[in-house]
């Protein structure tokens, strides 16, 4: 009985440890990223000087994510219209099929999916290259040649996908709309005229605006922040294993803070 009872004990013991080993890594990645993410905004100063780079994650982020972003939307949109367009045909409402699409898609959306989008396929990839970086002592090397990795690294990625994330969610908005437009037509019998007449008078410039101008930017900074922050944490030690860990991480910890952040900025745009 005392070895049952003592084993049981350093088993909850066990527990306990690990649940505060998770605890205090979380808090201390919580706190690396807030740190390299105020110290690369101190340096957005410099973009100009470091336009070459920040022009470069602009075509990386951006230019090569805009065929699946487009995609993506297009078949979103084209799935709101079947899902709720025929759902309207019960109560003869499917002629505002057009405002539900796009007030979905520039509100929620949109901006929610170019997210995903830039979590799963940019920020992956800049938290697998900074951690390969940092397994190599490249990151090092950064630093004994007195060049910031926050100004050099952290601050590009930064900028670029602050500035590319709206631009993408702009053309997801309409890529949406006008592939709902096609299937409410063929589909469900909804003229063109019709469509984007609902959703001209349901859409307003806080919709538009909203997830343009807010949502997109945070979410984008958010992503660049987790990547970064993943990439930057891998120790030299940590080998090809540590490198593959940080990329999933950063994929789960970006979509689990996009759907928080997500919450928290309808709450503020719906107050404006």
């Amino acid at each position: 009985m005392a070895d049952a009872s003592e084993e049981a004990r350093d088993k909850g013991v066990g527990v306990f440890t690990a649940l505060g080993q998770m605890v205090t890594r979380a808090v201390r990645i919580a706190g690396y990223s807030i740190i390299i993410t105020t110290t690369g905004l101190r340096h957005a100063t410099r973009a100009w000087v470091r336009r070459r780079q920040v022009l470069n994650q602009m075509l990386i982020c951006g230019v090569y994510s805009i065929p699946v972003a487009m995609l993506v939307a297009a078949f979103t949109g084209m799935v709101l219209v079947l899902q709720v367009g025929h759902l309207l045909e019960n109560w003869s409402l499917q002629h505002q099929i057009g405002a539900v699409v796009a007030a979905s898609m520039c509100r929620e959306m949109g901006p929610i999916w170019v997210g995903v989008i830039l979590a799963a396929r940019v920020g992956s990839a800049m938290a697998a290259e900074l951690g390969t970086m940092r397994v190599s002592e490249e990151v090092d090397a950064l630093e004994v040649m007195s060049i910031d990795p926050a100004d050099f690294l952290v601050m590009p990625r930064l900028i670029a996908l602050a500035l590319v994330a709206p631009v993408l969610t702009v053309y997801a908005n309409l890529i949406g709309i006008l592939g709902g437009a096609v299937v409410a037509y063929y589909q469900i019998g909804v003229s063109y005229h019709t469509y984007f007449e609902w959703a001209r008078r349901t859409l307003t410039n806080r919709d538009m605006l909203g997830g343009v101008l807010i949502k997109a930017p945070v979410f984008g900074l958010l992503i660049a922040t987790v990547g970064c922050a993943m990439g930057l944490s891998v120790k030299p030690s940590d080998g090809a294993e540590g490198v593959g860990q940080a990329t999933r991480k950063s994929v789960v910890i970006a979509l689990v803070f996009l759907l928080i952040f997500n919450y928290l900025l309808t709450t503020i745009i719906r107050q404006l």
